[in-house]
């Protein structure tokens, strides 16, 4: 019975590889995932060197308000702030789109894989690419995808004002989810970015 047993956790750890100790893993259980890119999967990971520090324009801290000021928790009534382990979910979710709503400027430049590219100043007038079609008397959204919207961090208002827009338009709050953190927290989490397209 005791060699049964021995033999059975040897099975198990063989079945199951232990997660390296210096793996920089996004869960315990999630070291990575893959999402469709323009050109082909993209691999979302942890940057894996544990050394690495944030630099440039997203390890500042302080912005002049306005423009840049600090925006509240709740975008819009009835639309969920989400962080990044509900961010992920919606990535590997294939029918849930995650929009980039920043301007095309920043988008190119870095963005989230896999991210679509619906600037602020643009979605109320694309909603037919998340699921509504634009009828005599505005959107009809009872088809509305799941999304979720971020732009540049916790001080930056085109997310929000991209999911004012949507509400103002017709679309169901309760799909929307903000993703407040947006480019700062990504990068502060050592999430990998790719650059945006065109």
């Amino acid at each position: 019975m005791r060699f049964i047993a021995i033999a059975m956790a040897g099975l198990l750890a063989f079945a199951a590889p232990a997660a390296a100790e210096d793996e920089v893993r996004i869960t315990g259980d999630l070291l990575e995932f893959q999402v469709e890119g323009p050109d082909g999967p993209i691999t979302v990971k942890r940057i894996q060197d544990q050394e690495n520090e944030i630099t440039g324009y997203y390890a500042m801290t302080s912005r002049k308000c306005p423009p840049f000021c600090i925006q509240p928790m709740e975008a819009a009534p009835g639309v969920k702030t989400i962080g990044e382990l509900e961010m992920v979910d919606l990535m590997r979710d294939p029918d849930a789109m995650v929009i980039d709503a920043r301007t095309l400027d920043w988008h190119v430049k870095e963005t989230i894989p896999g991210s679509v590219n619906i600037p602020y100043t643009e979605v109320a007038s694309r909603l037919d690419e998340l699921g509504c079609e634009k009828g005599d008397s505005g959107w009809n959204c009872e088809n509305a995808k799941d999304v979720a919207l971020y732009c540049n961090g916790l001080w930056c208002g085109q997310s929000p004002m991209a999911i004012k827009a949507m509400v103002r338009e017709g679309y169901p709050p309760e799909k929307i989810n903000y993703y407040r953190g947006g480019m700062q927290a990504w990068k502060v989490l050592g999430f990998n970015t790719v650059e945006g397209m065109m």
